[in-house]
């Protein structure tokens, strides 16, 4: 039987620098017995923008539902928009900005699970 949850069942996450919402949807805080994948909604509202960072063994993948996002790798950044997809490679350094005046959404997916993600600049998360 399908497990089905109301939002206000699902943990969110309270970013330590700005106003980010993520809601977990498959983690190990969700109980659905998922172990090879995890999975986030992520609402980025006008300004925030996520540390630089990489996930250690895992491939990162982004769904983008609505809005605009700048996403960014050391070799540059791209405009990311609603019903696009972008792929990150394992400890590929990114990081997201939010230039618009609209928030953005997207639900992020790593498989597997990574075995760590490491932080460029210490505790900015």
């Amino acid at each position: 039987m399908a497990k089905v949850f109301r939002k206000e069942e699902l943990p969110h996450f309270d970013s330590t620098r700005d106003g980010r919402d993520r809601m977990d949807l498959i983690t190990d805080n969700v109980p659905v017995g998922a172990t090879k994948i995890k999975a986030d909604r992520i609402i980025y509202h006008p300004g925030d923008t996520c540390a630089k960072h990489y996930h250690v063994g895992c491939y990162h993948l982004f769904v983008m539902l609505e809005g605009e996002a700048t996403i960014c790798s050391p070799s540059g950044c791209q405009t990311f928009t609603a019903g696009q997809v972008a792929v990150i490679a394992p400890e590929e350094v990114h990081w997201f900005e939010n230039h618009s005046a609209a928030d953005y959404r997207f639900v992020e997916f790593w498989a597997p699970p990574p075995t760590e993600t490491v932080w460029i600049v210490e505790d900015d998360i």
